[in-house]
């Protein structure tokens, strides 16, 4: 778990690797404490502002490299998602950055695929869904912000990978779930706070 200080070092340090990759400058140096240096996964996501579209997002799911390493990949990535444009330099003071940090997730063993249901817990996980070489990945706050119940989400993170709605009732199906501690900018450059999945301001 990171303190808010270390959440608001990890925004200001990914908004710092995207404006200078989309400037094609070096990726910055910053002050980062040891638990950067830890190994865990992160996503960063750029929101269009003030709409809040999403304008990319992508990470490093599994606790592979060091945080900070897994920031950068994370960050330089999300400015040129396949699904959109590049982000372009006349962007930067019309986005907001969030960056997710993920613990590491773990297989949802089940008897009967309509048992996921008690085994999910919307606002508190993200889930991984792989079948085969197809694989997808949707982040604790999706469901939130687009008032899925626990099957709309397991339907969505199937098309993710690339899956009919229903390949969650197919045994061959691997869910695994994973939780998040999400740090987001307010505004461009503005304040950062942590945001709470349940709703809650605090």
């Amino acid at each position: 778990m990171l303190s808010l200080d270390e959440g608001k070092k990890a925004v200001s340090f990914a908004r710092g690797v995207i404006e200078n990759h989309v400037k094609n400058n070096p990726t910055p140096s910053a002050d980062l404490k040891e638990i950067f240096n830890e190994k865990q996964g992160a996503f960063v996501t750029i929101h269009t502002y003030p709409n809040h579209d999403l304008r990319g997002c992508i990470g490093i799911p599994l606790p592979v490299m060091p945080l900070k390493d897994a920031i950068i990949e994370g960050a330089k990535s999300a400015t040129r998602d396949p699904r959109f444009p590049p982000l372009a330099e006349n962007e930067l003071d019309n986005i907001i950055i969030e960056v997710t940090i993920l613990t590491k997730p773990e297989l949802i063993e089940v008897d009967q695929p309509q048992d996921y249901l008690s085994n999910i817990e919307i606002g508190r996980d993200g889930l991984i869904v792989e079948q085969g070489f197809f694989k997808g990945l949707l982040l604790p706050q999706v469901p939130v912000e687009q008032e899925w119940n626990k099957e709309d989400f397991l339907s969505h993170t199937c098309i993710k990978a690339g899956l009919m709605p229903d390949a969650w009732f197919d045994k061959s199906t691997k869910i695994s779930k994973f939780s998040g501690q999400v740090f987001t900018e307010l505004k461009p450059r503005g304040e950062i706070k942590e945001k709470k999945l349940d709703g809650s301001d605090d």
